[in-house]
């Protein structure tokens, strides 16, 4: 769900509990780079502030049904505040924001100077996880961490990891290191590895092009030598915690989120709160210009809801629209993202005058080199090398004639039916290898787990039919991909595993058989593949005990169960579409999904399906028949604030697109239902080649390089490009058909504006991907079919 202003809510809040610091180090952005804003700030956030702050967040979180939010207790120095009115910031925090029926992750940053057994037991004692600065060795260390006297640090902060790591192990989230390149990598790292950190990060020290980092060769990427020294060392040890700095750009390889600011194109959803309850934007701002992070807004007034409309949140919000064109035609923009948006700052030039649009940030980063080389560093240590080799081609059960309906574009029923057959026997198969990966994965939670593996085995000696429609949603076998890369990892997550338990309650209660399971909580909530959520609070403990009768369950009439809606069409192999708002592993798609939705925007939803369907079923023969037998799910998007389409498929979610509902313009009834109906073509063809792919080779997947798409400015992965072709051979036939059957006359005009573009491009990428030397022939069959396909299309229907 979006603000009034159609912005997208907050989910992390940064509190500066306190603004004065016990040390001075030199490379503090807060009180050494340009703003000099906390000199003016009292030096604690009063309790009144806090639970202003609190009822905000609270507020924002019951406006966005956020089922949790995630709150840093910040600096300066946070300990600084003292035990006792430290207890009473985290408990009203929780108290307040809790009521609201929003879970809370708090977590608290020091330098660790202050850290005793008091503050630990006051953390554990108030669900609180603690990160520490630790910036290496002792001689690391001392370059920058000293008191002002001159004194070091250093012991301090090791007594205060040692202090986490041996006695408080369960509210130990991790430490943060900031780079320089004078110290040596490895020294740094092993002192951290010393540390045991749950999970570490390493940061790059705030600089701009005004004020650029330090380097002994400005022509050398050296923080890029640095970090990959690291990461040699780290990965040679089978990378024994996770370190944010890499992990990140190994999500990003895989397409997933990067989980930071400073990578990726994901929207940022971080505000600062300081002492005096004014909101700020991202703490590093601090170090482009004196007041750089200012809003205007602040608790007292305004709610975040306001303040989220702000030009400055509005600019980390439209991934490659934000960046610069260098930015945006890099190879691997879609990794780092242009970086922090604080290092692209440079400052005006007295010289040139600029006008007053002119964007400060429009700029590539100032470690633009570094991240490159980063990046390809850690793609060529991690990827096999580009070789231009096919291999050998793997063909699972393909007919002649479902592969050349496939081939062509097309697909009907029978064709679509085939590929859901091997899907559903990849499923149980997934399935059962998640069953073993569990067994000594599942931590806390492997009792429930265990319990929940015989259940689902009893169900399927009985209940295949339930078990396999619960199966058949899309994200149970994103869910299952997840738990086997992080079990393969060394990264099992006991609550991914818990959710066999969820899968087992929706099964029994679709098979209408009677049953007892504990069913895990997640962030505030009770999830039951296909059937929606039971919303409860944060105060519901870690699991809720489901008593299941004939196939009914009291939480299904519970007052926060929020079931999944459908949009009945008789037509389709399920009896219609779902409407998916509530799985938590629905969040695969690369723009931000919708949350709950309204009942007003679900009625829209359920106008304009049928409608679209309509469409399709009338003038779109060639795809109709498959996209009846094969889609079951819809994922509700944010809409683009710029009112762009918006549409996503995720490649492991088979069956499911992801999409915005386009809004009609005025006098204009049937737009929506349209351009809805574009939507689904278009996303559908990546379903079903994403299905192909799973059974047959098509490329060569060690082919790293990047080519030339047509339709984009950055050049694409060989996969990335034969999935766009794919995909834009049904924007053509879309566009062709609606030259001629579209009632309004400037909509054809329009048509046949887009099918000329869409033709030219798709034609274009065709070749492109015939002469790259890395399709298998049944590949290059593919490619050309739908060459052919193109090739065959004139001015007539």
């Amino acid at each position: 769900m979006t603000a009034a202003n159609g912005a997208p809510p907050f989910r992390q809040f940064v509190l500066k509990v306190a603004t004065r610091c016990d040390l001075a180090c030199d490379h503090c952005y807060v009180y050494e780079a340009a703003d000099s804003s906390w000199r003016h700030k009292p030096r604690f956030m009063t309790e009144e502030t806090v639970r202003r702050t609190a009822e905000r967040i609270a507020e924002h979180a019951a406006s966005h049904r956020l089922p949790a939010v995630a709150l840093v207790l910040h600096g300066g120095e946070p300990l600084l505040l003292g035990p006792a009115r430290m207890r009473v910031a985290m408990s009203t925090l929780r108290e307040v924001i809790e009521s609201a029926g929003c879970a809370v992750d708090l977590r608290v940053h020091t330098n660790g100077v202050r850290l005793t057994s008091e503050y630990c037991d006051l953390f554990r004692e108030h669900r609180v996880r603690v990160g520490v600065s630790l910036d290496g060795d002792h001689a690391a260390s001392d370059r920058h961490r000293r008191f002002a006297n001159g004194a070091s640090s250093h012991t301090q902060a090791l007594r205060a990891v040692s202090l986490l790591r041996d006695d408080y192990p369960d509210i130990y989230a991790g430490v943060l290191c900031t780079i320089d390149v004078r110290n040596d990598p490895v020294a740094v790292y092993e002192a951290v590895h010393d540390a045991s950190p749950p999970r570490a990060d390493f940061l790059l020290p705030h600089a701009t092009h005004s004020d650029p980092p330090l380097r002994a060769n400005p022509e050398r990427a050296e923080y890029a030598d640095w970090m990959l020294a690291v990461f040699d060392r780290w990965n040679a040890e089978n990378r024994p915690f996770p370190i944010r700095s890499f992990t990140s750009v190994l999500d990003a390889f895989r397409g997933l989120p990067s989980g930071t600011e400073s990578l990726g194109l994901d929207p940022v959803d971080l505000v600062v709160v300081e002492a005096d309850g004014t909101l700020e934007q991202t703490d590093s701002l601090k170090a482009a210009y004196d007041g750089a992070p200012a809003t205007g807004f602040a608790v007292a007034e305004h709610s975040f809801d306001e303040a989220s409309g702000h030009p400055g949140f509005e600019a980390r919000r439209h991934g490659l629209a934000d960046l610069c064109e260098a930015c945006r035609r890099c190879p691997v923009v879609l990794v780092c993202g242009g970086g922090l948006r604080t290092h692209r700052y440079s400052a005006p030039s007295e010289v040139t005058s600029p006008s007053p649009s002119t964007d400060s940030f429009d700029h590539p980063s100032v470690y633009c080199k570094d991240l490159k080389e980063l990046i390809m560093g850690i793609r060529t240590r991690t990827q096999a090398p580009a070789v231009a080799q096919v291999p050998a081609q793997r063909s699972l059960g393909l007919s002649a004639d479902v592969l050349h309906q496939l081939a062509h574009g097309y697909g009907d029923a029978k064709a679509i039916t085939h590929l859901n057959r091997f899907q559903r026997s990849l499923r149980i198969l997934l399935l059962a290898k998640v069953f073993a990966a569990a067994d000594g994965s599942s931590g806390p939670r492997q009792e429930l787990v265990d319990s929940a593996i015989s259940t689902l085995k009893t169900l399927d000696a009985g209940h295949k039919n339930a078990l396999h429609d619960v199966l058949g949603h899309p994200y149970t076998s994103v869910w299952a991909l997840r738990c086997l890369d992080d079990a393969q990892s060394g990264r099992a997550d006991p609550e991914d595993f818990a959710h066999l338990a969820s899968l087992a309650a929706a099964i029994a209660i679709r098979a209408g058989v009677d049953a007892e399971i504990e069913v895990p909580v997640r962030r505030g909530a009770v999830y039951l593949p296909t059937l929606g959520r039971l919303v409860v609070g944060a105060d519901a403990g870690r699991s809720l005990l489901m008593r299941i009768s004939g196939g009914h369950c009291d939480v299904l009439d519970a007052s926060g169960w929020q079931g999944v809606r459908r949009v009945d069409l008789p037509a389709f192999s399920t009896g219609g579409i779902a409407l998916e708002d509530t799985d938590p592993f629905r969040r695969c798609h690369h723009w931000e999904v919708a949350r709950r939705l309204p009942e007003g925007d679900a009625a829209a939803w359920r106008r304009t399906v049928p409608a679209a369907w309509d469409l399709l079923a009338r003038d779109h023969h060639s795809y109709a028949p498959g996209i009846a037998a094969g889609l079951s799910t819809i994922v509700p998007l944010a809409p683009s604030l710029s009112g762009r389409a918006v549409s996503s498929t995720a490649r492991r979610a088979y069956g499911a697109i992801g999409a915005a509902l386009p809004v009609p313009g005025a006098g204009t009834p049937d737009r929506s239902a349209s351009a809805l109906a574009l939507l689904m073509i278009h996303e559908f063809q990546h379903v079903k080649l994403g299905a192909v792919l799973d059974m047959a080779d098509l490329h060569d997947p060690h082919d790293t390089r990047l080519f030339e798409a047509p339709w984009r400015e950055d050049p694409r992965p060989l996969e990335g490009l034969l999935q766009g072709t794919y995909a834009h051979v049904g924007v053509t036939d879309f566009w062709r058909v609606r030259r001629f059957t579209a009632t309004d006359p400037e909509e054809r005009t329009h048509a046949a504006t887009e099918f000329a573009l869409w033709f030219a491009h798709t034609l274009r990428a065709t070749h492109v991907l015939a002469d790259s030397g890395s399709l298998t022939p049944l590949g290059l069959r593919f490619v050309e079919a739908l060459r052919t396909t193109l090739e065959g299309w004139t001015s007539k229907v």
